[in-house]
């Protein structure tokens, strides 16, 4: 699967912008967040430059190192830096407990790890964090857009992530239809799960 990531983050051009996921971007300044922040499958490091911007300690991770490359020099850019990990998640050895927000942002993982992964990121957070998510739901298949996943099994609904985050209180659980305009890998009309859980 890194290979996959590596040839699509290794042209110059940022496969799905430099600009900060809008759902994220919002909620981030709604929900007044600062601290310690995770990204987990963070890719190119858009919406980690963007924390990083507004003051937040940035950890993210990725499997690709061509993203990661990518993600230190929009740091750079930027002035801002960003502690950038690569690796299988379980190699990783995060401390639960130590993170004020989690960003998961169009992070779509197997159908064999995806409720184990959602459920230790739950594990990661601190008293009272924050864990912000947007996938592209099941009926995006149905949409007229080459956006996300083919799989069905990749994609989410509100039950699957009501079930994976068990352990936080949900402040936002929604599918709607949002006009994304991120690259050129997200674009038009799709259907996308948007969550807000909190650790309490």
């Amino acid at each position: 699967m890194n290979y996959f990531w590596d040839e699509r983050f290794k042209s110059e051009e940022y496969v799905y912008g430099v600009e900060p996921n809008r759902f994220y971007e919002q909620s981030l300044k709604q929900l007044g967040i600062k601290g310690d922040i995770l990204f987990p499958a963070e890719g190119e490091g858009r919406n980690a430059v963007f924390a990083a911007a507004k003051g937040l300690n940035v950890t993210a991770f990725d499997l690709s190192v061509e993203g990661q490359k990518k993600a230190r020099k929009l740091a750079s850019e930027n002035n801002v830096k960003i502690n950038y990990l690569t690796g299988e998640f379980e190699g990783l050895n995060l401390k639960e407990n130590s993170f004020d927000a989690i960003v998961l942002i169009f992070a779509h993982f197997g159908p064999s790890i995806r409720q184990d992964f959602h459920r230790a990121f739950s594990k990661l957070l601190k008293k009272d964090g924050i864990l912000i998510l947007e996938g592209f739901s099941k009926n995006n298949l149905t949409m007229s857009n080459n956006n996300g996943p083919k799989n069905l099994e990749l994609l989410f609904t509100k039950d699957i992530i009501s079930e994976d985050f068990l352990d936080l209180e949900t402040i936002e659980l929604t599918e709607t239809i949002e006009s994304i305009n991120e690259g050129n890998h997200h674009n038009g009309d799709s259907s996308v799960i948007r969550f807000i859980g909190k650790k309490n």
